[in-house]
């Protein structure tokens, strides 16, 4: 989340005479993230989250993660449900930008998730996948393998910038993925972003799953493998193999795993990892003017390659073990 585009008062105040969730009480900017503007909305009715869709979004697929958050919240998974206006609609235009208001789930979101944490992203993971069965809109993964080498083609020259050496490595690793990456795997509704800020905890248990704007189909196995990359990998660069298993086994406790799916999760968190170096590779000295956040740094996920990379090599693709 961040702040691009501002909202007056009076802007403010119209807006919201469409709806029925009272008058303004406190807006202000959230300066986390870095893909939209969001701002913490109080009225008189409650507590809600506004947030104005900037243009790395496109508005074609806002109906897509709108009406899955619905869908979750009908079906028993703790998401942000969409506030409707008077007219019954949840996608709205407020400052030349597409716009949403959610509402507002308590819980606190951790930086340093402990092994229960783990758990419990693992768990709240499985839930999502079991509660999204059957919703009826599809979004295929923009951001997924067969879109990484051309994604990665103009930003040749920034991964030499970055690193001499980096971009024939790169592409080294773009080949050995495309021959490897699995097919055929179960799918269905991903988050595909599910990072520790995205997690709202309560009393240490999973509360909530935030931030949406990232989902879409693929194979269930690779969002867990984005969540082994994000929750699992300590502050000096190492894999926390216990991490991991905790992790699975709160997965497993709602939705086992294939054997297909298990063998597979080695190259996912691989190609996983590449996702994210390859986006923020994209926005590394790009920030736009009055952000209130800089983009994070791609040599986070260049370490996360590396240790792929030399699992992959070294024939220890039993990188992660499902029991504890």
């Amino acid at each position: 989340m961040a702040v691009y585009t501002d909202i007056s008062d009076d802007e403010l105040e119209a807006f919201l005479a469409g709806f029925d969730i009272g008058a303004p009480t406190v807006f202000k900017g959230i300066a986390e993230g870095v893909q939209n503007s969001n701002f913490l909305l109080e009225t008189t009715g409650g507590r809600y989250i506004l947030t104005l869709f900037e243009h790395m979004v496109r508005e074609a697929d806002l109906p897509y993660f709108l009406g899955l958050m619905h869908w979750l919240a009908e079906h028993g998974f703790p998401s942000a449900t969409p506030i409707a206006n008077r007219s019954g609609d949840i996608l709205h235009h407020l400052n030349g930008r597409p716009a949403a208001i959610v509402e507002f789930l308590p819980g606190l979101s951790v930086r340093r998730p402990t092994l229960q944490h783990c758990r419990g992203c693992g768990g709240g993971l499985a839930w999502l996948h079991t509660a999204g069965e059957g919703f009826p809109d599809h979004r295929p993964n923009d951001l997924g393998q067969a879109a990484w080498a051309m994604m990665f083609a103009p930003l040749e020259a920034a991964a030499e910038a970055l690193k001499p050496g980096l971009a024939a490595t790169i592409n080294a690793d773009l080949a050995a993925l495309d021959r490897l990456w699995p097919r055929d795997l179960p799918a269905g509704v991903i988050h595909a972003d599910l990072f520790p800020d995205n997690v709202f905890f309560k009393a240490g248990a999973f509360a909530a799953a935030i931030d949406f704007y990232f989902a879409c189909n693929d194979a269930y196995a690779y969002d867990l493998a984005v969540c082994l990359n994000a929750w699992c990998f300590e502050a000096d660069g190492g894999f926390n193999v216990t991490s991991a298993q905790a992790l699975l086994a709160g997965y497993e406790d709602r939705r086992p795993l294939t054997p297909a799916e298990r063998d597979a999760l080695p190259v996912m968190a691989w190609g996983a990892a590449m996702r994210f170096f390859l986006t923020r590779l994209a926005d590394w000295g790009a920030a736009r003017p009055g952000a209130l956040v800089r983009p994070k740094d791609p040599l986070e996920y260049e370490r996360k390659l590396a240790v792929h990379r030399a699992a992959h090599d070294s024939g220890g693709l039993i990188l992660f073990r499902t029991s504890a």
